[in-house]
């Protein structure tokens, strides 16, 4: 059986050339980068000049950039440590009610440090509306996070003018970056944020490796504390492999993405076109052109979205419903409830997210084989 993977938004296979240009500091230039020998400081150049890659693919400056474990770290930090730095000029937070679970638990952990939050709805799209937050802003906010890109769903937020209110204001604005990063261009100076996170394996990269943009004279405190690694801003010992591997796919990801980007978009415009045309009682999920090129998300009614999951997965196709970070959970996604879905429709949902190797035939057999499984699994309720 055919295996036809269609859930790019949760991870995404690491690219062969990537393997390939992390495998040297595995064993040849494995030192660590803190060691003054020669092998220690190949190890340090290896760092430094994936530091240098990094910040020319966000328009930022090399010591701008701090690697991390990951886009969860990455968020943490930034929220926590710009929470915590600057709680002397205020306690208020500013956050949309679709933030991911990293962003969300975060603010959560704050709120027993004594913050307050304000939560900002968003539309039946998903989107924030700018004067929302523009309305939300008092004397005592310090900090506004929003994602680029929602990972459910896949919309799209106008992060760009939402960053000339927050610079404005002289309100520190971190973005997560994490689904966005690899597959639209992203400039911290167009977005006009302090902070803005990235994850390695959502862009054909490694597991376990991202990066934290924090801007230049910003005010952030340390999160893990240990060591002087990464300037003094990130204690532990880098991940030399892996940050090379952030490094190669960042580098095909610049070389690769307007291709890419036209190609995804078309696979993802037809699904989007197809699948109610298909279905009855299909809708769907997210702006329906300002999303990711690679996201189509649909809810149907009298259907659970789980038995969908597994029929499809019994057929070779690997989907999934949302979030993997909430794939235990078996509430509806507090996304597809902000945006106002029933939670028969917000538990029937499907996320298709296509990437690097999807090809026009898994879109067809996916097509094909949808219809008569949701008519299966209808039919069984009844």
């Amino acid at each position: 059986m055919n295996k036809i993977y269609l859930d790019y938004a949760a991870t995404t296979p690491t690219d062969p050339e990537v393997i390939r240009a992390m495998e040297p500091y595995f064993y040849q230039s494995f030192g660590n980068p803190s060691s003054p020998h020669a092998i220690g400081r190949e190890a340090r150049k290896a760092v430094e000049d994936a530091r240098a890659i990094v910040s020319h693919f966000l328009g930022a400056q090399s010591d701008e950039i701090i690697f991390t474990s990951g886009g969860t770290e990455s968020n943490n930090h930034a929220l926590i440590g710009a929470a915590r730095r600057l709680k002397d000029k205020g306690h208020h937070l500013i956050v949309s009610r679709i933030e991911h679970p990293s962003i969300l638990e975060a603010v959560s952990y704050l709120q027993k440090e004594g913050f307050l939050v304000t939560f900002i709805d968003v539309d039946r799209y998903g989107s924030v509306e700018p004067q929302a937050i523009q309305e939300a802003i008092g004397d005592q906010t310090i900090l506004i996070a929003l994602m680029h890109a929602n990972n459910e769903i896949g919309t799209l937020q106008a992060v760009s003018e939402i960053g000339k209110i927050t610079r404005a204001q002289g309100v520190h604005f971190h973005v997560d970056a994490v689904q966005s990063v690899g597959h639209i261009p992203v400039k911290v100076d167009e977005i006009g944020c302090d902070t803005l996170s990235l994850a390695a394996h959502k862009f054909y990269g490694p597991k376990g490796v991202g990066a934290l943009y924090i801007r230049q004279g910003t005010r952030v405190a340390n999160y893990l504390l240990g060591g002087d690694q990464e300037r003094g801003r990130r204690a532990s010992t880098e991940n030399v492999p892996g940050i090379v591997g952030l490094r190669k796919a960042i580098e095909l990801c610049q070389r690769h993405m307007p291709q890419e980007r036209k190609r995804q978009t078309d696979l993802r415009d037809r699904l989007i076109s197809e699948v109610p045309t298909k279905i009855d009682e299909c809708y769907l999920n997210g702006h329906p052109t300002q999303r990711l090129p690679n996201n189509a998300h649909f809810s149907f009614s009298s259907l659970e979205g789980e038995s969908l999951l597994v029929s499809l997965d019994m057929i070779g196709i690997a989907a999934s419903m949302g979030s993997a970070c909430t794939s235990g959970a078996l509430e509806p996604s507090h996304v597809l409830k902000a945006i106002g879905l029933s939670d028969e429709l917000a538990l029937g949902s499907l996320r298709i997210t296509i990437g690097r190797w999807t090809q026009d035939k898994d879109i067809d057999y996916f097509l094909e084989q949808l219809p008569e499984i949701v008519r299966r699994l209808r039919g069984a309720r009844l």
